[in-house]
């Protein structure tokens, strides 16, 4: 068993560093510091097959407390995923099968191993009570809240005041989530700050049903590379957990660096004090921006990556980035084909995902062939025996040759 520690100091940095809210803190730091354990919880949505460093930042908070030697849960929302979270959206979202969803939690187990010890994970699935709950049962779990409190979410009010259909299967999804909470008996639970309404809903079930309510953490939510708008996979301003590290460390070489202090404190494990002196660094402007950016890019790939990987990542930068020299080691890839369409040639050796981002790719510039930048969507490749060098943006490179 887990032995709990109560460190004061430990405690005050968990409750602080990359978090939004506690409710209520100064209950929580008392229920920390009496040496009890604590159930944390954590609601998982199976509905996605990438981490990112967005997600990575709950992650993280949850391992503070698997650290504090507190066992933590891991709530998969299979049965709420069949259903749609509206959370944040203007229109119901898409409701998964099965298959997806454990295809997705499988991949997602495994990119959250990179940040926890998933041997000590509690891991739980809603189905489990939702699935087994009768009609009488749904109409008294839903008498404890009432219509007004519903309502009273942002996208809710929302899709009321623009007419747009709004499902009582939909209002039931935050009830469901509460309840969620209720039959974990949770202690503590953990969300972003777009999850608020949805974790206050567990604390107030949690006292329909003469339980000790839930204490809450919410965790900033991550801006993208671009800034702005939060980090996801469909605006593609994401940095994988999964990312090759030469492209993680591009990545977030690659951040304004009105955000460097902001990745420092939500995508590392840096203590708030060595992060308020790096701030102090920076603002002291002696120091270029340039250079403390490739410390956090070095941070951010060791935790992934480890040292040794990091530390080739960053040679791999200022080789092919500062210098604008070719790396040592290219890629190879060998084809029969004598021509290939551009378009064709760059989703077929994995430069790109689609045909649609080839597109893109090469009407912004950001493909070169020999070093020269290509436009022309139309552009058809000859491949040499001595290989053609196709490069995307700074940092990948591939020798395309011909067989025999």
């Amino acid at each position: 068993m887990a032995k709990i520690i109560i460190d004061k100091d430990k405690i005050d940095e968990v409750l602080s560093k990359g978090v939004e809210e506690v409710i209520v803190k100064e209950n929580l730091k008392k229920r920390l510091e009496s040496g009890k354990k604590l159930r944390i919880k954590l609601g998982i949505d199976p509905t996605g097959s990438v981490l990112h460093l967005g997600h990575a930042v709950v992650l993280r908070k949850l391992k503070d407390f698997q650290d504090l030697g507190h066992p933590v849960i891991f709530l998969i929302g299979d049965f709420t995923a069949r259903i749609g979270d509206p959370t944040g959206r203007s229109a119901l979202r898409k409701p998964l099968t099965d298959k997806e969803i454990a295809a997705n939690m499988k991949s997602y187990t495994k990119q959250a191993s990179l940040i926890l010890d998933m041997k000590k994970v509690e891991i739980r699935y809603n189905s489990e009570w939702l699935n087994k709950l009768d009609f009488k049962e749904l109409v008294i779990l839903s008498s404890k809240v009432t219509y007004a409190q519903i309502a009273q979410r942002a996208d809710f009010k929302e899709r009321i005041k623009n007419d747009q259909d709004l499902s009582l299967q939909e209002f039931l999804y935050p009830v469901m989530q509460g309840y969620d909470s209720v039959a974990l008996k949770a202690d503590v639970e953990i969300g972003g700050t777009d999850q608020k309404f949805n974790l206050l809903m567990g604390r107030q079930l949690q006292k329909r049903y003469d339980q000790e309510p839930q204490e809450i953490i919410t965790c900033p939510l991550l801006e993208g590379l671009s800034g702005g708008d939060k980090m996801s996979k469909s605006l593609n301003n994401y940095i994988a957990l999964e990312e090759k590290p030469e492209e993680m460390y591009g990545k977030v070489m690659s951040l304004a660096d009105d955000l460097i202090i902001r990745y420092f404190t939500l995508a590392t494990y840096l203590s708030l004090d060595k992060i308020a002196a790096i701030r102090q660094e920076l603002d002291g402007g002696k120091t270029n921006p340039r250079d403390i950016k490739m410390g956090l890019a070095l941070e951010i790939t060791k935790i992934y990556h480890g040292e040794k990987k990091a530390a080739i990542a960053q040679e791999y930068f200022i080789k092919t980035v500062q210098k604008k020299e070719a790396p040592e080691e290219i890629r190879e890839w060998r084809t029969e084909k004598g021509e290939w369409r551009l378009i064709d040639l760059l989703v077929e050796v994995k430069l790109a995902e689609s045909k649609g981002e080839a597109r893109r790719l090469i009407e912004q510039g950001g493909i070169k062939i020999a070093g020269d930048a290509v436009k022309d969507i139309n552009r058809v490749v000859a491949i040499t025996k001595d290989g053609v060098l196709v490069q995307r943006g700074k940092r990948q490179f591939i020798r395309i040759s011909l067989k025999g």
